[in-house]
């Protein structure tokens, strides 16, 4: 098979892609600092697209569907077409940046040019600047598109050298041909897995029964349709809303090593919490509720990193929104991520996704077609580990890197969790008309941090601040605060201060308003 051939993962986002659904891996990266010019930007970018050869080639279909699409050289590229220079209205504070952000992600990419777009947003406020990105799912997954993040921002001596010339593309009798000699190929090629098993048949049984029990747990973890939300309540639309929050990854990691679990435990328990607020607010009935979750899992070994392509498979897990303990949730969690993981799910979704390679591509068309109705998940979620060092562009340090899922089919909500540089960014999209309150579901995820902050603490028998923002206040702010507070009120911070601070000052102001009372 010609290596410019798309994968059958690869070619599934385009078979998924419709008029509604934009299977587009996308991110807004906020910089500190003045932006660079757009000529200065345009040459940064150019010499260093001999790294990502795929961002200078399109898709090539093939006719009468005889093979996947495959990847030939843009004759016409022009890289304006795809880096491009905008400006925030005043104020310029990260609202209007999410609203940008949003009309970008509501859009298709040609499927004529190659399969990506970068704009440089000017007039963010505190003298910031903005790079709203995107990126077809078919070109990259998760993984993959942090690493060509560092490629974008890799060091002057790795620049392209010399310039760079297109290879002709075949023409449409040459895909056909080019398909029917791959076809032929590769009934021959199948012969070289059934020698492997004559050869060794112990360790190919293995494999056949590893495969199917993850197949058989991934079937049967789907099996039971995801309960109704207004995350599933029609089909997406084709405009976007965005927004993001962002924490510490230390408090995420503090949490993990008081109330157990891993960092990704933590990070769908906040989920689960947020969720839980956002649902109630909306009257749902949350009592006994358990959303499915599909949470993608990279299955890039070591010397694929750099490489493009999708590289991923997945998960299905229950987020119990019904539990309102905290500490709870994250252990229910906890408990199932470890049954998932050793049930081989992953391994199973990745094994029926190589299977399709087999299948028509006509028949593959009509497959994915079924896909966008699933009833199966709520959402999706994932959580991809970034780099714990800074950024620069043009020597401005890039502060945050806000992720965004494609959605499709249902699935009116997508959330998706990049570590950066000791922060953990949270990227949330939804369908404009569906998800309307996106915004107030951004605070939801930082009221799930208080609470879970608050059980990580109340472990070592130390109670938790009695407010946001308490320990950043001074004696006087504090005690102005109590003359309008209730008893409930005095008794924490006294609590607090006792087991915590220890100050005069604030002890003295709530004995004072415990005698009122």
């Amino acid at each position: 098979m010609t290596k410019d051939r798309l994968s059958p993962l690869d070619a599934s986002f385009l078979q998924l892609e419709d008029a509604t659904s934009h299977m587009q891996v996308a991110g807004t990266l906020i910089f500190a600092g003045k932006p660079p010019t757009y000529e200065w930007l345009l040459a940064h970018v150019e010499s260093r697209l001999g790294l990502v050869p795929r961002y200078r080639q399109r898709v090539a279909e093939v006719p009468l569907a005889q093979a996947r699409p495959r990847w030939v050289d843009d004759e016409h590229f022009d890289l304006r077409y795809h880096v491009r220079n905008t400006a925030l209205p005043a104020p310029g504070t990260e609202l209007e940046l999410q609203v940008l952000a949003g009309r970008i992600f509501s859009h298709h990419m040609r499927r004529d040019r190659p399969l990506w777009e970068m704009w440089l947003v000017e007039g963010l406020d505190r003298g910031r600047f903005a790079i709203v990105s995107k990126t077809h799912h078919a070109l990259v997954d998760g993984v993959s598109g942090m690493d060509i993040l560092s490629v974008l921002f890799a060091p002057d001596e790795e620049e392209e050298s010399g310039p760079w010339r297109p290879e002709p593309a075949p023409s449409a009798a040459g895909l056909v041909t080019e398909a029917l000699l791959e076809r032929a190929t590769n009934a021959g090629e199948l012969v070289h897995p059934l020698r492997a098993a004559v050869r060794r048949p112990r360790m190919a049984v293995g494999r056949i029964a590893e495969t199917l029990v993850g197949a058989g747990a991934l079937a049967w973890a789907g099996l039971p349709p995801a309960p109704p939300t207004p995350y599933n309540a029609s089909q997406v639309g084709p405009d976007r809303r965005v927004t993001w929050t962002r924490t510490s990854l230390d408090d995420i990691k503090a949490i993990k090593n008081t109330l157990g679990g891993t960092v990704n435990d933590v990070v769908l328990t906040l989920v689960t919490l947020a969720l839980r607020r956002h649902l109630t607010r909306r009257g749902e009935d949350i009592d006994e509720l358990e959303l499915k979750a599909f949470v993608p899992v990279s299955v890039r070994t070591g010397d694929q990193s750099g490489t493009l392509g999708n590289k991923v498979s997945g998960v299905v897990t229950t987020l119990p929104v019904s539990s309102a303990e905290p500490a709870q949730c994250l252990a229910t969690i906890s408990a199932q991520m470890r049954e998932v993981k050793h049930s081989g799910q992953a391994i199973g979704a990745q094994a029926l996704t190589e299977l399709s390679g087999f299948a028509p591509p006509t028949l593959l068309h009509e497959a994915y077609r079924l896909i966008t109705h699933q009833r199966f998940v709520n959402l999706v979620v994932t959580n991809v580990p970034g780099p714990q060092f800074p950024y620069y562009l043009a020597g401005c340090e890039m502060t945050d890197l806000f992720p965004i899922v494609p959605l499709g089919g249902n699935l009116n909500l997508g959330i998706a969790v990049v570590s950066y540089n000791g922060a953990l960014d949270f990227g949330l999209v939804g369908d404009f008309a569906v998800m309307h309150d996106l915004e107030d579901l951004a605070d939801d995820f930082l009221a799930a941090l208080r609470e879970l902050k608050a059980a990580a603490v109340g472990q070592h028998g130390e109670p938790a601040a009695p407010w946001p923002g308490y320990d950043r206040q001074t004696v006087p702010v504090i005690a102005k605060r109590l003359d309008d507070a209730g008893e409930d009120v005095a008794a924490a911070v006294r609590s607090y201060e006792l087991g915590h601070k220890h100050r005069r000052g604030v002890i003295d102001a709530t004995q004072r308003e415990t005698a009122r009372g």
